[in-house]
């Protein structure tokens, strides 16, 4: 099992899930939202519409229409407030729920971006601990997904992602 730190773009990986940093309604926004929902075609937000919608720290999955990828996880992550807000436990729970669902849907291969550092304004640094954290959690613990790769979208963030795993397993 692997965990990869990468710097591109989510929608042209080839993986078996991609992850979307959805908001509540899943109906499509800016950033990595907007960007998966051009690149996957009309019918995915078709799909996302029977969906009703998804709480902050949830995840729902959809097929992945025109992408690469074979399925969309969509999940919700938590608009930072300063720390004190439960953001920390919401974030975490992003990624367990996706995995989660990667994990019963079969799947070997997910990317996820950095989830809520984008216009939701969690510090990268904090997120990329999360992340990095419970990836590899998830990891020591189950046998899919077995190929699970942090995409990030710029430098800085691939490089604290990177510094995140690198403290990590000098642990």
């Amino acid at each position: 099992m692997t965990i990869e730190i990468t710097e591109g773009d989510i929608t042209r990986l080839a993986v078996d899930a991609i992850v979307n940093a959805a908001n509540t309604r899943l109906l499509g926004g800016g950033g990595v939202d907007g960007a998966i929902h051009r690149a996957a075609g009309p019918g995915l937000l078709a799909e996302c519409r029977t969906l009703g919608g998804c709480p902050t720290g949830e995840a729902r999955m959809t097929r992945a229409h025109d992408l690469p990828a074979k399925h969309v996880i969509h999940t919700v992550g938590p608009v930072w407030q300063g720390g004190g807000a439960g953001e920390a436990e919401l974030l975490a729970s992003c990624y367990c729920e996706s995995l989660t669902l990667a994990e019963a849907a079969g799947c070997r291969s997910i990317a996820f971006p950095a989830i809520s550092t984008g216009v939701y304004g969690y510090p990268v640094d904090q997120a990329a601990t999360i992340a990095v954290a419970e990836v590899t959690r998830w990891r020591e613990h189950h046998d899919l997904p077995d190929r699970i790769v942090l995409c990030c979208f710029s430098p800085d963030s691939a490089a604290q992602h990177r510094h995140a795993l690198a403290a990590l397993r000098a642990m």
